[in-house]
């Protein structure tokens, strides 16, 4: 039997990956095989601990995750990760359950597995934008709160005016990024309109 290599993921910095660790030591993943990514969502396929964890993976290896929401997010996803494993002769324990992506019922269960993980993800997504709307039309989400205040906004733009100060200037005096300085020009621009 091959190596036991861990994959662990959440979606939030703030959140910890110590229950998650557990799990798969309690699966028999040694500590330095586990690879993780911390936050980055599910759909996000840009996963630098996914990607050492599929690296590290050799035939006859088992790629052991706590639960397959953690591993993707999407049927595509788990699709593209699950055919990569059949192809390099990788099994998949999702929470300790063995799965052979190239066994016809693994496959199937698989899938289905990976439809219920993207349909939590679209509920989660739906039930956000549902609870912003509500929150906006309370008047309780009014978004980012501007860098400079109307003053400041005021002030940059006279010396804007006056020709004697370039962007670069501008970012200094007001300590504030390029797009800032351009958001707040381009505002008063189509104010003047």
């Amino acid at each position: 039997m091959g190596e036991l290599i861990g994959y662990a993921r959440c979606s939030t910095v703030a959140q910890d990956l110590t229950a998650q660790s557990e799990i798969l030591a309690s699966l028999g993943v040694a500590d330095d095989r586990i690879y993780l990514d911390k936050g980055l969502t599910g759909t996000n396929r840009e996963r630098p601990g996914l990607d050492q964890a599929l690296a590290a993976v050799r035939s006859g290896d088992t790629l052991v995750v706590p639960k397959l929401d953690r591993l993707a997010r999407s049927v595509p996803d788990a699709r593209d990760i699950g055919d990569t494993l059949v192809t390099r002769g990788v099994r998949l324990s999702l929470g300790g359950s063995v799965y052979d992506p190239s066994d016809p019922m693994s496959k199937m269960f698989f899938n289905m597995l990976a439809v219920f993980a993207e349909f939590e993800a679209d509920l989660l997504k739906m039930r956000t934008r549902e609870g912003m709307a509500i929150a906006r039309s309370r008047g309780r989400l009014k978004g980012r709160a501007p860098k400079l205040t109307t003053r400041q906004q005021a002030e940059l733009v006279r010396m804007h005016a006056t020709g004697d100060y370039t962007i670069a200037e501008l970012m200094e005096v007001f300590a504030v990024g390029r797009a800032t300085v351009y958001r707040v020009l381009e505002r008063t621009q189509s104010t003047t309109r």
